[in-house]
Parts: structure tokens; sequence; C-alpha cells
């Protein structure tokens, strides 16, 4: 009896206890956890309303040919007859940029993929959002804009189709070297706008001609067990962002495979000397990424350069097997940031650098703002990590940025640079450090 209530005990704490708080109790800030983040229940498609196979209407399997006009159709009908769940079915789809209408989903069976065209003008220019400016830019291959409970699912793939918007890319880099990302016109794979309750399963994201897959403003979102990838050689796929939130809140993140050539996860928001005063800028808040695993990226989790205010983010559970960074805080010195109880914990891997914050000075412009903005850092928590790494504390700020607050516990590090300056962090907090088999202390 005594084994039996040991058992049963060890399990409650496995499932519920993480350095000895509820895995799913609190926030990093003390706030609770919605019961939400715990339901990791898959959507069937019967739950969807009617199925609308796309070769029923006179799609057909076909690589090269472009079937925009005919999916849309599609789409529109399912809309206009109560909703449904469109239905790819195995075979190779070429389309543009396709847009979901309110009670439509997306279903792709295994086997199946919808490839994007690689011609920009497959994707028409309109309102949108890109790097933390509300503007008018290309689509992605799918969009959805205000489509409450939109929903991707299944094992087939979206193939972005890339690799002739990378070489335009590059093209213009070698012409001229300080390029923006949007002077080369490339499409997203996935955006999804003004959207709550949206769940993302299964499904494969690849070969994006720009970000991979961009949320702004949705609410309640779920993303499960996707795998999504770019390559980094022999051509690189410059800024495919695996996962870009954009003034999101409540977001699970669980079960996802990642690697690309650019940041994994990045938390953006806005940009600019009055980034924080524009409307269509924001917070991300309330996000928990767990039971992933990284490959190759610029960083696994990056609070990045169009980035206002991030709050309440736990990153927990995770492989890295070959990311430059795993937790990189981009301080923008033209844009007021704050970034402010974020908890990285249970990490095992190698990655090139274990904490990156660094000023980003890239397009630097204050528009005619006469003081520069402070940026602030606050309540960084790393805890319960074995990493094996080149650089494991990579630091350098300006007079205009607040660091404060820090903890780190339970690291076991082995780098080959393994020096420490404490100092430019207010209030850091450190028990049982281990690097390269010696303790450090601040």
């Amino acid at each position: 009896m005594k084994k039996l209530v040991s058992r049963i005990f060890l399990s409650f704490c496995t499932m519920f206890s993480i350095s000895g708080s509820f895995a799913q109790g609190t926030f990093p800030d003390g706030s609770p956890i919605s019961p939400w983040f715990t339901e990791y229940k898959k959507i069937e498609i019967e739950e969807l309303g009617a199925s609308f196979n796309i070769t029923d209407f006179g799609v057909k399997s076909d690589s090269l040919l472009i079937q925009t006009k005919a999916i849309q159709k599609v789409i529109d009908m399912a809309a206009e007859n109560g909703g449904g769940v469109i239905i790819i079915p195995p075979g190779v789809y070429q389309s543009g940029a396709l847009f979901f209408k309110p009670k439509t989903h997306l279903h792709l069976l295994e086997g199946a993929v919808l490839k994007g065209s690689d011609k920009i003008s497959d994707y028409p220019i309109g309102p949108s959002r890109m790097e933390g400016q509300t503007l008018d830019y290309y689509p992605a291959l799918v969009n959805a804009y205000g489509v409450n409970g939109f929903t991707i699912t299944g094992s087939g793939i979206i193939d972005g189709n890339g690799l002739s918007f990378w070489k335009a890319f590059w093209q213009r880099r070698e012409e001229n070297p300080q390029c923006t990302n949007l002077e080369v016109s490339r499409p997203r794979l996935v955006f999804i706008r003004d959207s709550d309750d949206v769940q993302l399963q299964d499904v494969t994201l690849q070969n994006a001609g720009f970000w991979s897959s961009h949320y702004y403003k949705c609410k309640r979102l779920k993303i499960l067990d996707l795998r999504i990838t770019s390559p980094h050689e022999p051509v690189k796929a410059p800024s495919t962002d695996a996962i870009d939130l954009d003034v999101c809140s409540d977001v699970l993140i669980k079960g996802c495979y990642m690697a690309v050539n650019d940041d994994a996860i990045a938390l953006k928001g806005g940009k600019g000397p009055w980034a924080d005063k524009d409307e269509n800028n924001g917070e991300n808040t309330n996000i928990i990424i767990e039971d992933c695993e990284f490959g190759f990226c610029h960083s696994a989790l990056t609070c990045g350069s169009e980035s206002i205010h991030n709050k309440n983010i736990l990153f927990r559970n995770i492989k890295i097997q070959d990311a430059k960074r795993i937790l990189w805080l981009k301080m923008r010195p033209d844009t007021p940031q704050q970034y402010e109880y974020i908890t990285v914990e249970n990490v095992k891997g190698y990655a090139h650098s274990l904490l990156y914050i660094k000023p980003w000075t890239q397009f630097f412009d204050l528009k005619g703002r006469e003081d520069v903005p402070i940026s602030f850092s606050d309540h960084i928590t790393l805890r319960n990590m074995k990493v094996k790494c080149n650089t494991w504390y990579d630091m350098k700020i300006t007079e205009n940025d607040r660091l404060s607050n820090f903890r780190f516990e339970n690291l076991k590090i082995q780098s080959e640079n393994n020096s420490f300056d404490p100092s430019i962090i207010q209030g850091l907090s450190m028990k049982n450090v281990i690097v390269n088999g010696k303790p450090v202390k601040n």
C-alpha cells in the first residue's frame, strides 16, 4: 500500500511540479494558468461541418497548373452554404493566395501537398502587417482574416515553393547589402489575423518564401505537433521564421519541430520610437511553448527587433539540436521595449549561445525623436538546463537598456567561452550554476 501511495504521489509530482512549482499553476508573474492550456484535444474533421473535397469541384492534381481561382471557388461555396472543411486529397495542387472565410477550415490528407506559386503576381497586394508595421503587402499562400475558430488540420504538406524567392533576395543583397527584407517581394506561407480560437495541428509547413507562419491579433491560439522547416543550405531560405506571434495572447505551442534559416519563434508587436502609442501595435502575453524540438535556427526563442512588450512567456521541456541561440533578447535602440516575466526551463542540447542580449541596430531610425527610448528586460529566469555551447553568456547593452531581476538556477553548462560579467544585471540571483564542471557565483 505504501508503495502504491508513493507511486501515485510521484506521478502527481511529475505531472504538476516543475522545480517545486505547479507546472500548470502559474505564469512567471504568479498569475494563474487557465485550464485551457492543458486541453490537448485534437480536432476531428467530422466536427467541422460539411466536407468539400476540392477534386469534386474540378480541381486537378497537377504540380504545374496554377489553380487559385478553382480552389478559392470551393472555399467561397463552402462559406455560402454555412461553412465546412476544405479537403485537399493526395496529390500536388499549386495555387496563389487563398482566403478562408468565416466557418471554413482547411484539412490536408496524408499525401496531399498544397504548393505555393513561385510568381508574386499570384499574391495580390493588399492591407497587411509585416515587420511591426501596418501596411500594404503581399498575402500568404493560406490566409484567414477575422475567421474565429479557424483550423488547419491533417498530415499533409503546405509547401511555399520558395526557391526562386530566396534566389531573388540574395541577388538583391549582393547588389545592395543594406536592402531591407521588404524590398524583395515574397509571400508568407500562413497568415492569420484578427481571429480567435484558432488551432493548427499535425501539418507540415515547408519552404516558405518569407515567414512560415504569422499570427496577428489572435487570442486563444493552439499550434500542436507541426513540423516547420526551410533550408539553411545549400541555398539559405532568408527570413523564414517558423512562428511569428504579433500582438497575440493565450498561445500554446506544443510538440512542434522547427528548423528554419531565421528565428524559430519570434515575438513581435511593433517597432519605431513611438511604437507603443500606435493602436495597431501591442503586447504578446500568456504564451506557453513546451515539448518542442529545434534544429538549425538563428534562435529558438526571440523577443524580436519588432517587439514592444512581451510578458508571461514559458519556454519549457525543450530539446535543442543546432540553434545559434536559445534565448535572444533583441534590444532595439530606436524602440521602447519591455520584456518581462520570461522563464526558460528544462532544456537540453547544443546551441552556439545560451543567452544572447545585444543592441539591434540594423535600420536604426529615431524618426526625429530627440530622446532615445529606454528598453527593459526584467524577471528573466533560466533553470534546469543541461546545455553544450560555444558561449553561454553573451551580453552587451547600451546606456538606454536596463536588465534586472535575472535568476539562473540548476544550470549545467559546457562552454568553450566561459567568461562571465554579472555587472550589467541589477538583481542577479544564481543557484547551482556549473560551467565546465566549476560553480559560478555572482
